[in-house]
């Protein structure tokens, strides 16, 4: 499963950048890009679009990466408390069932 699963993923970045090429061939017209405090020189038009399709996907990985961190930290703290109820639940039944045994 994990080779079919790289070959796929191999093929999607493959088709992204061939898509991304011919986005770039025909899209050549030059176009200012000018922020509130900064003006960039003139570039295509595909660039700065994919300029900001690149950055948006390294904020949302960034971003998720950071959500699945503290998923994972809050489901490690979950389980140590679930393994201390566990064996709270052992020594209260051992101690509830030894004096009816003797």
């Amino acid at each position: 499963m994990k080779p079919l699963r790289k070959l796929l993923t191999v093929l999607i970045v493959l088709a992204m950048l061939v898509v991304s090429m011919l986005f770039s061939l025909q899209n050549k017209a030059q176009v200012p890009l000018d922020l509130l405090v900064y003006s960039f020189e003139p570039q295509s038009l595909a660039v700065w679009i994919l300029i900001a399709f690149v950055l948006g996907g390294l904020l949302g990985m960034l971003i998720s990466s950071v959500i699945l961190l503290q998923t994972r930290a809050s489901l490690r703290l979950t389980k140590r408390q679930l393994k201390n109820a566990a064996a709270e639940t052992i020594q209260l039944r051992s101690e509830v069932s030894s004096p009816l045994v003797s």
